[in-house]
C-alpha cells in the first residue's frame, strides 16, 4: 500500500492512493492554513468511523439485517502537550430502522471493534478507544 502527498500551498496538502482520488488536507484559517481541507487529526478520526462502518455494512447484510440510515460520529480528546496524541476517542454508532436487532447491530460493531477493523485496532493501541450504539 502506497500513498502519495502533494505540498499545494500553506498548510494546504492534497493525498492520493491506488484509487487516484484527491483528499484535501489543511489545517483551521486561526491555525495558518487556508481551510481547503480536512485536519489530519480528524481525518484520523474520519477512518476510524470510514473502516469500520464498511464491516458493519458487510456484517449486518450477512446477517440479513436491514436499516434506514447509519451515521458514526467519533469524538477525540488530546493530549494538552506536544505531539497532542489522541488519549481518549469515543465513537457512536447511529441506526435508524424498524424493528432494529440490538443484538445483531452489538455484534456487527463488536466485530469491526475487535477484530477487522485495522484502523481501529491500531488505534486502541495507542488511545482509549470505546464505542456505543443508539437506536434512533
Amino acid at each position: 500500500m502506497k500513498v502519495s502527498v502533494k505540498h499545494i500551498r500553506g498548510m494546504h496538502f492534497q493525498g492520493e492512493g491506488s484509487a487516484k482520488v484527491l483528499t484535501n488536507m489543511d489545517t483551521s484559517v486561526t491555525a495558518g492554513g487556508t481551510g481547503h481541507g480536512t485536519n489530519p487529526m480528524e481525518l484520523l478520526l474520519m477512518t476510524i468511523a470510514g473502516c469500520s462502518g464498511m464491516d458493519i455494512v458487510t456484517i449486518l447484510d450477512k446477517m440479513q439485517v436491514k436499516f434506514q440510515r447509519f451515521e458514526t460520529t467519533v469524538e477525540g480528546e488530546r493530549a494538552n502537550d506536544h505531539p497532542r496524541v489522541f488519549r481518549d476517542i469515543e465513537v457512536v454508532y447511529k441506526f435508524w430502522g424498524e424493528a432494529l436487532p440490538k443484538d445483531k447491530l452489538e455484534r456487527a460493531v463488536q466485530l469491526s471493534m475487535e477484530k477487522y477493523c485495522s484502523v481501529a485496532n491500531m488505534i486502541d493501541k495507542a488511545a482509549d478507544l470505546t464505542y456505543r450504539i443508539e437506536i434512533m
